[in-house]
Parts: structure tokens; sequence; C-alpha cells
């Protein structure tokens, strides 16, 4: 059942509110030219560290020993990744040959949703109804139920227990004769499940870090319970299979790379626990880095900016460089993106109290934010612009001139022709 909240917002409230909300308006304003404007700067040197390591860059075929001849070089080399190191999860024991393990952590919990509706009220005011309703849901954290506006729903999640997502590396990750810096070890792709096998011990272990309330017959006197046939959970409850077993054949049932902590995995209780479990394992890369001694760090280009990559498989030199390129110019569009909307957010926060001021009168003030609407779109777009015109200048020369000639050029030809237009 939903929950509704209403709330009364007086015009004098929300004018001064929208007055105050003038001065995070200017910061929006002033963060989104900053970014606009720093953008340019770093698409173009991370594109000339990109160039000026192309330029730069030699083709080792045989990388099965350390070259003192590269030494400082940058380098381009396909290879196995390759480690023999064993990688074991302290908390569950799940434990793999690999370049990486990890585990994500969900928690079955009741979640709140809110949905907003605000209507205009003659003299200026809002009522705002806040309709809250609430699921049970796998999510990434215990959620605290104690702040749930429905006193129905407070304090109704709990948790078995409280573990965090991780992911160990191996400390070695060789590459031919050379060792793999932690940079490339976590560029390194292709994660696939890591199945996890429980020892009674390590499910006793378990078991004992869970915060289980006792059953009437104690923790020690359980019903049978078969871990990898949840059905079987129903079944002892209802009598139907005698004898006991230790409590942890109940709470800890691991099947493939999935670990569930609670009673019943096909039917999740709240505070119930689900850890998936993944391994990276060795496997075939092409790598772009500096040589230093036995291992690779980042190269250094004459900007300051630093270029390295590391592809799956076997990736010709050229389609690394150009994949980098790409790269960079789909960042510099999202920050750009970014960056516009966030000064078109400021500039409608600043004219924001224009139509508050309008809101009187309902509908005069509706008509008056959609015009304010419009004119923080296309200022904040124009400036958005102009900004970046400006940083072309100090950060692409040739091209902002060029683009500046061709301007002249058109306006003059117009001009000209406006004049032959007359004469005639």
């Amino acid at each position: 059942m939903a929950y509704t909240e209403t709330t009364q917002t007086s015009w004098g409230s929300r004018l001064g509110g929208a007055f105050k909300g003038m001065v995070t308006g200017i910061v929006l304003v002033v963060v989104g030219t900053i970014l606009l404007y720093w953008n340019e700067g770093r698409t173009v040197k991370t594109g000339g560290a990109i160039n000026e390591a192309r330029s730069v860059a030699v083709k080792v075929d045989d990388i099965s020993r350390v070259d003192p001849a590269l030494a400082g070089k940058v380098i381009y080399a396909t290879g196995r990744a390759d480690t023999r190191d064993v990688l074991t999860d302290p908390i569950f024991g799940a434990s793999a040959t690999a370049i990486d393990i990890s585990r994500r952590v969900e928690y079955y919990q009741w979640q709140e949703h809110s949905r907003q509706e605000t209507r205009k009220k003659l003299g200026g005011g809002e009522e705002t109804v806040t309709t809250y309703t609430y699921t049970m849901e796998w999510v990434g954290g215990p959620i605290d139920s104690g702040s749930f506006k429905d006193p129905e729903y407070q304090g109704r999640n709990k948790v078995l227990a409280s573990y965090e997502d991780e992911t160990l590396y191996a400390p070695n990750v060789t590459f031919g004769g050379y060792t793999l810096p932690d940079f490339l070890k976590r560029s390194i792709g292709g994660a696939v499940p890591l199945d996890l096998v429980l020892d009674e011990d390590r499910k006793k272990a378990i078991f004992e870090g869970l915060s289980v309330e006792p059953g009437p017959m104690g923790n020690d006197m359980l019903p049978v319970v078969s871990s990898s046939d949840p059905a079987s959970v129903d079944a002892a409850l209802m009598g139907g299979v005698s004898g006991v077993v230790p409590p942890q054949d109940r709470y800890v049932h691991a099947q493939g790379n999935v670990l569930y902590l609670g009673e019943k995995p096909g039917s999740p209780q709240v505070g119930d626990i689900r850890v998936t479990f993944t391994q990276t394992p060795p496997a075939d890369v092409s790598i772009i880095a500096q040589v230093a001694g036995n291992t690779f760090e980042e190269f250094t280009a004459t900007n300051g900016y630093t270029f390295s990559r590391l592809s799956m498989g076997t990736v010709g030199m050229e389609r690394m460089f150009a994949g980098a390129e790409s790269d960079n110019a789909i960042m510099a569009w999202i920050l750009r993106v970014v960056g516009t909307i966030v000064v078109i957010a400021g500039l409608g926060t600043i004219l924001h109290p224009l139509s508050v001021i309008a809101d009187v009168i309902p509908i005069l003030g509706s008509i008056v934010g959609v015009g304010t609407g419009l004119v923080a779109f296309l200022l904040g777009l124009a400036w958005s612009l102009l900004v970046i015109a400006v940083a072309w200048i100090r950060f692409r020369p040739v091209l902002a001139a060029s683009l500046l000639g061709g301007v002249v050029v058109l306006v003059g030809l117009l001009f000209v022709k406006g004049r032959k237009g007359k004469a005639a």
C-alpha cells in the first residue's frame, strides 16, 4: 500500500529559496565553464601524447627475455599475461590461479521509492504530494529502513552479515620475460565464473559470522537440509525429514560461483545475502608501454600527459593507437555535453526567481517558466560554444584561425552578394 505525504510551501518561502538557489546557479555556470575549457586542453594534450608515443613506439617480436637495449623505449608487443599465484578469498575461501579474483555482494532489502506531484496554487504557493512505495530487491549494500517515511516499513530491514565487494590481484603477472605493473594488470578483462567449494569447517566459520535468531530447537538442533535442494528446507520444516545436522547446512548454500546465505535460496527473505565470485584467467594481450627494467611504466609525453594501452588478444599496433584516439574523441564529446548541460542548468537556476515571481498567477508562472527555460538553453548553448571557441584559440590556434578565416570569407561573400543585389 502506498504512503503519501503532502507539504505546503508558501510563495515567500519559494521566492527566498529561488534567490538562494541563484548562488548555486552561479557555481554551476563557473564549474561548467571550467570543465568545458579544461576538456579542450585535455583532448589536445591527450592526442599529443598519443601521437608522440606513436612516433617513438617500436614493435618487439620476442619478449621471452628482458632486453637491456629496450630500456626506456616505448614498445608494442603481444604475448600471454600469465601467473602462478594462487589467490584465495580470505573470508569465503574461493580460490584460483588467476590474474585476479573478485566477489560481488548483494543484500535482499526493502527499498523505498518516491514519486512527486506538484500543484501550483493561486498566490504563488505550491502543494507537493509525495507518494512512497516499497519493494523487496537485491541491492549492493544494506539499507537503513529507520529513515523510511512509512512507519509501517521502518525497521524492517536487517542483514545476516555485512561484507564488502573486493578484488584481489596476483602479485606476479608475467608477460614473457617481463612483469606487468598494477595499472596494466587492472586493464586485463575476460572475467569468468569462479566456482566455490566449501568444506564443513569453512561453512561453519561462515555460519558463525551470521546474525541468526535461534529456532525453537536452538541453532545446534536444526532439521536436516540439503544445501543443493531448496525444496528440502520446506520439507524439513514440515517434519518431512528427520535427523539433525549442524545449522550451517541450513543457512550456507554454495552452487556454482554463487554463495547464498539464508534459509531458502528459492524464496529470498529480507536480510539474505548473495555473493558472486569471478576470476580473470591468464590470457593473450597486446600492450603499448614504456620499458622500465623488467617491467613497464606509462609513457610521459613532453606535454606532461601519459599514455599506455592494453588490449585483449592480438591487436595490431596501429589499431591500438586508433582505438586510443577514438576513446579520446568520445570522452571529449561526453565532457562537452556534460559541461553544456551544467551551464544550462546553472542559468536555469539563476533565472528561476522570475517564474516564481510570476507564479502569483499560476498560468502566468508556467508561461514565464517555459520562456526562462528556453532562454537558459539558448544562452547556455551559446556560452558553451563561446568557451569552446576560446579554448580552441588557446589550444588549437591553427584550426581556430582557419575556422575564423572561413567565417570571414563567408561573411564577405554575403556582403558582396548583397551589394550586387542592391546595385541590380
